[in-house]
């Protein structure tokens, strides 16, 4: 809202100053800002008032070393860090970015959620919270929503690389940075295309077309791209969301992961939304996606802000409402700007904590069916609980999933010139 005022303001009164309000960067600084600003201070008021309704966590004893002491502390947490990105987004962002408008939809629409299941574990006094089919069911309605809408949208498109002598030249040094905005690049590419390409590490390119899978039913097979594009993206939304909310397992466990996670992605947007540095790594030039970056600087902000209550020992959990919503942001982020095959570098934590569970539910299955008695893989899943058993105290756990979680996201930026 504020970048359409101050654009008037510029264009109108000449208000100096007012042009800042244009640079992607200028907008992202104030987004972080104040969605930290606004995480604190709102996450002192949100806990106090969620102590005073008695809106805590019911513990189920596990045998963990200092579970039974989290009992009763507050939940649903995660409104400080959806209100806090929200508020900053709809602020700075321009809001007639339809990758913004699937960010926003995707954030309520997996808080509202996340919002139900925990509503109903502490008021409902039903500590399975709503059936994992219809949390599922949720999760793939939204799925389907961002695949027809990038699947079917005008604005969503690509633009191919181009030779040198294709591009136009302009002489502002403004629109170097905020090529991302629509009608202002640097250096205008010839051919913007309809496409299902996507990034893919360690091959030649990087790049991959989902259409090449139906290659197989001959002539005209482009236009059944759709019947295998919408599954992939509905099941990558799901597991990366539950992959968040299994991460959330531990004091500041899942927001600092996201955190880092945000700011990886919001690197990945500004090289894909900008000509001059996509044309320079040589990746896929992806227009109006350098806007994503006010809102990495939002989640960023309001990771860090929840982060000073949530650390331990944690005076607030994120709940549902928060690991839910969180993880679909990131889901939804990396199929927006065409990086979902890297997920399994960049949420390798999302993605260990999952195959943990499985894998211990599977051996467990198994050896009961075939033994008569179950056996674990692990002491306890998701495998944080694991070294929890093994004696490790929860803040080196963390620790050194944080360490793990920044290894690898310079890995998955070190790909785009590993091909």
């Amino acid at each position: 809202m504020l970048y359409n005022l101050f654009d008037w303001l510029e264009k109108t009164f000449d208000l100096p100053g007012a042009g800042m309000f244009q640079y992607i960067s200028f907008r992202m600084a104030l987004a972080t800002l104040l969605s930290l600003f606004l995480s604190m201070i709102i996450g002192k008021y949100v806990i106090r008032f969620l102590q005073k309704k008695q809106i805590g966590e019911s513990i189920r004893d596990l045998g963990l070393a200092g579970q039974m002491e989290k009992k009763g502390t507050p939940t649903m947490g995660g409104i400080i860090i959806l209100s806090s990105i929200l508020i900053s987004v709809l602020l700075f962002n321009r809001l007639d970015n339809i990758y913004i408008l699937l960010m926003i939809f995707t954030t309520v629409w997996l808080g509202l959620l996340g919002f139900i299941d925990d509503y109903v574990k502490v008021f409902k006094k039903n500590k399975q919270g709503i059936s994992s089919k219809l949390k599922l069911i949720g999760q793939s309605i939204l799925g389907l929503v961002v695949a027809l809408v990038l699947f079917l949208h005008p604005d969503v498109v690509i633009k191919e690389k181009c030779d040198s002598t294709t591009f136009v030249q302009t002489e502002s040094v403004f629109q170097v940075e905020n090529s991302s905005a629509k009608g202002s690049s640097a250096y205008e590419c010839v051919d913007a295309v309809k496409s299902t390409k996507t990034t893919i590490p360690f091959v030649k390119n990087n790049e991959f077309d989902y259409a090449v899978l139906l290659k197989w039913l001959g002539d005209g097979y482009e236009k059944w791209t759709w019947i295998l594009y919408i599954p992939i993206i509905i099941f990558i939304i799901v597991a990366v969301s539950n992959g968040a909310n299994l991460t959330d397992g531990l004091d500041g466990l899942a927001i600092a992961t996201t955190a880092i996670i945000g700011a990886t992605l919001g690197i990945l947007a500004y090289v894909s939304g900008n000509i001059i540095f996509a044309d320079y790594l040589n990746i896929m030039y992806i227009p109006n996606t350098g806007e994503l970056m006010i809102f990495t600087g939002a989640l960023i902000g309001a990771s860090l802000g929840f982060y000073w209550w949530n650390c331990f020992p944690a005076q607030v959990f994120m709940g549902d409402t928060g690991s839910l919503a969180l993880g679909g942001i990131v889901a939804v982020f990396a199929v927006i700007i065409r990086k979902e095959l890297l997920i399994p570098v960049l949420c390798g934590i999302y993605l260990v904590q999952s195959v943990s569970v499985l894998l211990q539910v599977s051996y467990f299955k198994y050896t009961k069916k075939k033994y008569g008695e179950g056996k674990r893989l692990f002491l306890m899943a998701p495998i944080h609980h694991h070294y929890q058993k093994k004696g490790y105290h929860e803040s080196k756990i963390v620790q050194r999933f944080v360490i793990i979680g920044i290894m690898l996201a310079v890995l998955t930026v070190v790909t785009l010139k590993i091909r």
